[in-house]
């Protein structure tokens, strides 16, 4: 009989060896190397494409159209899965525990229930949890074929067995184990082979799958990286608990656009779409207050206009502090640095803080102009004009560049009430202007225009300021 040979799989990346280590070469974690069994090798003459069965190709454009997308009802959810659901697409959910991943699940499977064949599988609650849930929801009456298992093998039977669903709900993919593996659920390999299964059967079939999955601390999505590729769709939750808005974000979408987002708010009959969040996230904003700046952002190809807030204060000597939240630090600090570089401010004796209100995280590089105009505002003391907007990007020389989608992000600001922006100058071409934006004395539609083409212009706006005000003597 043939030796077995050992195989150590890391649950961190999935890279496997023939031996234990306590630190993984590949990824470099610490104590994540697991022993696991083999996988069974392939029937003699299958491997090398040796015995294998022919396979039909057909025409790309095929015979007949395919079926049309399939409505959840929730707008913010058809949003973000590219205008409803696929038949026969995977979609994977991910985010922090008790960010809403399985209420949003609950109420869309409940209002498709009245249309559609839908059967939610629960591996980490009982069914009369569910069922406590989804009387709150307002959803008791749905007709949800609801069950409690983890044995991938029994679900799998359970769904090949008779005319196949509509739209199948697997929360959460960590708690399903497969009988033909020697390893714990949630292991990489468990994992990875519950996957399989559950997509083949959703492809054979033809249904929309929802998996949920878990998170790790830093914020991906647990197990190996191969699950994200195995699926159609994934979706992340993002949101703080302090506040009540949830962010939908796709980051991969085989029939959609990637980076669309949809908001929701978390009350205590579930999750509520925000069909307007630009006037959710300004609700509360305050006007002549230093150190505040709306920034015109875009989130896939929804206009958004959120408030940006930054707070710069001495600190003790030799103890500056950089606390940023909902925007990247790193960016943060070559901001300052362009700052100090270009226009001679001086930040290195002083705490900042910025922070993006409304729990929402800004990931495009056209937030630089508006963190620079919501930094010098909040160093000179000056605000930034209430019924402005402000948006572009930075770059190391301090030169303001031009950003996607002017037109919309102008659009979204002239319908809440702003009244003038700060943005770019039009990029140029043999000396022309290639587009019709006014200049900074002109007006369009009582909407004004103040070109930014370097960063100092934007100091010279808070100089101006402060010497129009009453009593200030001009220099």
């Amino acid at each position: 009989m043939a030796k077995q040979h050992k195989t150590f799989v890391c649950q961190n990346c999935g890279s496997t060896t023939t031996r234990w280590a306590g630190k993984c070469d590949a990824c470099g974690e610490w104590n994540t190397i697991i022993e696991e069994a083999p996988r069974e090798s392939l029937p003699k003459g299958v491997s090398g494409g040796k015995g294998g069965r022919k396979i039909e190709f057909v025409d790309l454009k095929g015979a007949s159209a395919p079926p049309p997308r399939r409505s959840t009802t929730i707008a913010e959810l058809d949003r973000v899965c590219g205008g409803g659901l696929v038949a026969g697409s995977v979609i994977l959910v991910g985010g922090d525990p008790g960010i809403g991943k399985s209420t949003l699940l609950l109420q869309a499977t409940g209002l498709l229930a009245a249309k559609a064949v839908c059967v939610y599988v629960t591996g980490e609650e009982s069914v009369d949890q569910v069922r406590l849930r989804a009387q709150r929801l307002g959803l008791g009456h749905a007709n949800v074929a609801l069950a409690s298992a983890t044995n991938v093998r029994d679900i799998v039977a359970s769904l090949e067995d008779g005319s196949p669903p509509d739209v199948v709900v697997i929360d959460s993919i960590q708690t399903m184990f497969s009988d033909s593996t020697d390893s714990a659920p949630g292991t990489v390999t468990q994992v990875r082979t519950c996957a399989h299964e559950l997509v083949r059967v959703a492809k054979k079939r033809g249904f929309t799958l929802f998996l949920v999955g878990h998170v790790t601390k830093e914020g991906t999505l647990a197990g190996p990286r191969v699950l994200e590729h195995m699926v159609d769709t994934v979706l992340y939750f993002e949101g703080d608990r302090g506040h009540q808005f949830r962010i939908l974000r796709a980051v991969k979408n085989r029939f959609g656009a990637t980076d669309e987002i949809g908001v929701f708010a978390m009350t205590d009959a579930g999750l509520q779409e925000v069909l307007n969040p630009s006037a959710l996230f300004l609700a509360e904003r305050r006007g002549n207050v230093s150190g505040s700046c709306v920034f015109a952002g875009l989130e896939g190809s929804r206009p958004v206009l959120v408030e940006i807030q930054a707070l710069v204060a001495p600190s003790s000597p030799g103890q500056a502090r950089r606390a940023v939240v909902g925007w990247d630090s790193a960016r943060l600090n070559m901001i300052v640095a362009v700052l100090e570089a270009r226009c001679g401010l001086a930040f290195g004796s002083t705490d900042i803080y910025l922070n993006v209100a409304g729990g929402l995280r800004i990931q495009e590089p056209a937030a630089d102009l508006a963190v620079a105009a919501a930094l010098i505002s909040a160093l000179t003391g000056n605000p930034v004009p209430a019924g402005a907007v402000v948006f572009g990007e930075i770059g190391l020389s301090g030169e303001v560049r031009a950003v996607s989608q002017r037109d919309l992000r102008l659009k979204e600001a002239a319908k809440l009430g702003f009244q003038q922006a700060w943005i770019p100058r039009p990029p140029q071409k043999d000396g022309a202007r290639t587009d019709k934006t006014p200049r900074a004395s002109e007006t369009k539609n009582d909407f004004a225009i103040k070109d930014i083409g370097h960063v100092q212009d934007v100091v010279s706006q808070f100089t101006a300021a402060k010497e129009s005000r009453p009593g200030t003597a001009r220099a």
